[in-house]
């Protein structure tokens, strides 16, 4: 095997990235200026170094806790739970919630073999049952596996007196009713609101 090939294989290992892109991918990195390339190394390096999960949250983070966990602005009172850390970056993309997180690192999968001894449960637990939260928000996917993770979180965390909630779901801005599955325009229906 070419090094070339290595490098193709490696490129296509990551995701969204196939056989195509990650040739493409390679031929740019052969015609680029060395530095370029030498530079994009040297970052992958230091990401790998540095970055941890953060002990409070679970967020991705150089300095523990993180960022959002240190800030005195944000609302102590609400933990909105997702998936995993890349799910905050959405979240937080859209300037509109102001409480914590916890990542889980995960989503229950038996057919993968995810259990809840697999996430990140017990420290949302202890979280929760120091008595400073108050509302928990749900934002798992909307797939089969993010479901049935949020209604495990749902009997494990209703009991401590904290009010559960779940993200809303259904069309998005722009979408065409006679597009969408039927799955989605019910879920739209039965989360509607008052103008």
């Amino acid at each position: 095997m070419s090094v070339i090939d290595e490098l193709v294989g490696e490129l296509a290992r990551l995701p969204g990235i196939g056989r195509k892109t990650a040739l493409r991918l390679a031929f740019h990195l052969l015609k680029a200026p060395e530095e370029e390339a030498r530079k994009l190394s040297r970052a992958i390096q230091s990401v790998r170094e540095k970055v941890r999960a953060c002990t409070e949250c679970g967020n991705l983070t150089e300095q523990s806790p993180c960022e959002i966990c240190r800030s005195t602005r944000r609302d102590g009172t609400t933990l909105c739970v997702v998936e995993e850390a890349s799910d905050i970056m959405a979240i937080e993309r859209t300037g509109e919630y102001r409480g914590l997180y916890h990542v889980l690192g995960g989503r229950l999968s038996p057919l993968d073999g995810v259990g809840p001894a697999e996430l990140n449960l017990s420290p949302l637990l202890r979280r929760v049952g120091e008595g400073a939260v108050r509302e928990v928000v749900l934002a798992t996917n909307p797939s089969v596996e993010g479901e049935a993770t949020a209604l495990y979180l749902n009997k494990l965390i209703a009991p401590l007196g904290v009010r559960v909630t779940r993200i809303a779901r259904g069309l998005p801005v722009g979408g065409d009713l006679e597009y969408a599955d039927g799955v989605t325009i019910a879920e739209a229906l039965n989360g509607r609101r008052e103008l």
